[in-house]
């Protein structure tokens, strides 16, 4: 039995290293690297110029995220980029800063010189291989190409044993030259392939298609990692990522708000968000501190000046919004029916529930409640909500304090008092003429128009409520605040009359100030109307006791 107990843990342990190592494995055959371009790619976007203490401050965050690489720049181009790269590798703790560099000595001493302050660091050189660069861009042979691959990346390996090496132009390269290239570029020190679709040219299952075919065709791709590094100009460098990632590529380079060259690269944050999400069909780790992703974007679009478009995949400001009243509803239910990912994952504080002229009534109540309206009868809230839709048709944006005006607006007014209303008005200002206001109201059931001049619109306005409903009372005040911002803004109106010591107040909430000038009139004088018919009854009551009845 000892002997058993003995064996039996032998075996275990056997096993459990067995699991270990497994687990290791498995670990570095799903990690996929993320290499960031954004300040070099990136910056190629016209107008996307950064200042090296911009850069500084990007790289920062780049490395708290837990991105493996990030290519700083192209040493050799301009005084400012050597300057970034060198500032960037003395900064970074947990990144690999990298460099370009052309497939000559130059460039790749341009890189050595700016990165040599980092721990470990990447030179990453390149050079085109496709018949169309080769013959217009480079006039070089295809010898002449392979010699100048042998020549560059055994220069750089002697910088470092980390270098990666490009075939510019891939997607339209010869694949029988490009199984070469790779070949010798291996053979020579390369660690990384990246194969670029330059200039967006690829469709998803090509690319896949390419990835395979470098894989069964070179023989020595088992010793380096492959990349895919596409761009935007069809609108698929995500969707060729991915489908390279599928086919075995275990880097991908890529841009926070896929910026970059004309239509941009693959968006870092897509890419990553795309692994996370789909883990049934990538089932890969990138290791990026994903909470990070919206503060990364924002500082990115701060120091290019790029504004972010609002319906941008993750990033964008309507991301995670929704206005559809049937989706309002389902996600009030569970957040799962219309998000695949929650706000918080990518840094944003929540879900929005925009409100809009395709809200719905559901979430209406909803946002009364985070508003501090809980107790509110169903007439009120019908009221405000129809007063609400009404707002939403003619407003771009509908902000809390405008759905607060509506509340207290519906609040205030009773529909068993209104016994004067406002069925139309129209106003005439301006210049060179006296303000004019023509009005239409409906007094105790009677239909009443008139038209009035006045010492500007709202005096024209006023008095014509006076001319159609006569009456002595004061005006103590008129006062206009503008709730929200934008020449759209609603404005809420109070006004204070007076009868015989008795005041009222009015308030009303509009688009149109003069509408809402009206309105906040109207309900001052229908609650005086309450008054007066309160009073009469209660010196009714006294004269009836007086009697004796």
């Amino acid at each position: 039995m000892a002997q058993y107990g003995l064996n039996r843990s032998f075996y275990f342990a056997i096993w459990t290293r067995g699991c270990i190592f497994a687990l290791i494995f498995m670990a570095e055959k799903d990690k996929v690297y993320i290499f960031d371009t954004t300040m070099r790619d990136g910056e190629q976007s016209p107008g996307a110029s950064m200042s090296v203490e911009e850069k500084i401050q990007i790289s920062r965050v780049f490395d708290e995220m837990g991105i493996d690489i990030i290519e700083a720049g192209f040493p050799i181009s301009s005084p400012g980029d050597f300057e970034a790269v060198s500032a960037i590798s003395k900064s970074v703790k947990n990144s690999i800063p990298c460099g370009l560099a052309r497939a000559t000595k130059k460039d790749i001493d341009a890189c050595h010189e700016s990165l040599k302050f980092a721990k470990r660091f990447r030179i990453h050189t390149f050079i085109s291989t496709s018949p169309v660069h080769m013959k217009h861009k480079l006039n070089m042979t295809d010898e002449q190409v392979l010699g100048a691959i042998k020549e560059s990346v055994t220069y750089a390996k002697k910088f470092t044993d980390d270098v990666e090496w490009s075939c510019e132009d891939g997607t339209r390269t010869n694949l029988e030259f490009m199984y070469k290239t790779i070949e010798l570029a291996i053979k020579c020190g390369a660690t990384t392939i990246n194969i670029p679709d330059t200039v967006g040219y690829s469709i998803p299952e090509e690319f896949a298609k390419t990835i395979t075919s470098i894989k069964n065709n070179v023989p020595n791709i088992d010793k380096a990692i492959l990349s895919a590094h596409c761009h935007n100009d069809l609108g698929l460098a995500v969707a060729n990522a991915l489908s390279g990632l599928s086919a075995g590529v275990r880097q991908i380079e890529c841009t926070i708000n896929g910026i970059g060259e004309r239509a941009g690269n693959a968006a870092l944050e897509e890419i990553v968000m795309a692994i996370k999400t789909r883990d049934d069909l990538l089932p890969y780790e990138t290791g990026i501190k994903t909470e990070l992703i919206s503060k990364a974007s924002k500082i990115v679009s701060n120091a290019t000046g790029f504004p972010v478009q609002f319906n941008k995949a993750i990033v964008g400001k309507n991301a995670f919004a929704h206005e559809s009243g049937i989706h309002q509803d389902g996600m009030l239910k569970n957040r799962e029916t219309y998000e695949i990912m929650t706000p918080e994952s990518v840094g944003v504080k929540k879900t929005s529930l925009v409100m809009g002229k395709h809200s719905g009534r559901h979430a209406f109540k909803d946002k009364l409640s985070d508003l501090g309206y809980s107790d509110l009868t169903d007439d009120v809230v019908q009221a405000a909500f129809g007063k609400f839709k009404v707002l939403a048709d003619k407003k771009k944006h509908v902000y809390d304090e405008d759905i607060i005006a509506l509340v207290d607006d519906s609040l205030i007014i009773d529909n068993k008092i209104n016994a004067i209303n406002l069925k139309s008005l129209k106003v005439f200002a301006g210049t060179g003429e006296p303000q004019k206001a023509e009005m239409t109201l409906d007094v105790f059931g009677e239909i009443k128009k008139t038209s009035q001049t006045g010492d500007g619109p709202v005096d024209a306005t006023f008095k014509c409520i006076k001319a159609l409903y006569p009456h002595d009372m004061k005006l103590l005040l008129y006062q206009v605040h503008a709730v929200t911002e934008g020449t759209d803004a609603q404005a809420t109106v109070s006004v204070k009359i007076e009868e015989n010591d008795r005041s009222t107040v009015g308030q009303s909430a509009d688009t149109d100030t003069l509408v809402a000038s009206a309105n906040a009139y109207l309900n001052a004088l229908n609650k005086m109307l309450i008054k007066r018919e309160k009073k009469a009854m209660n010196e009714s009551i006294k004269h009836q006791k007086v009697k004796g009845i």
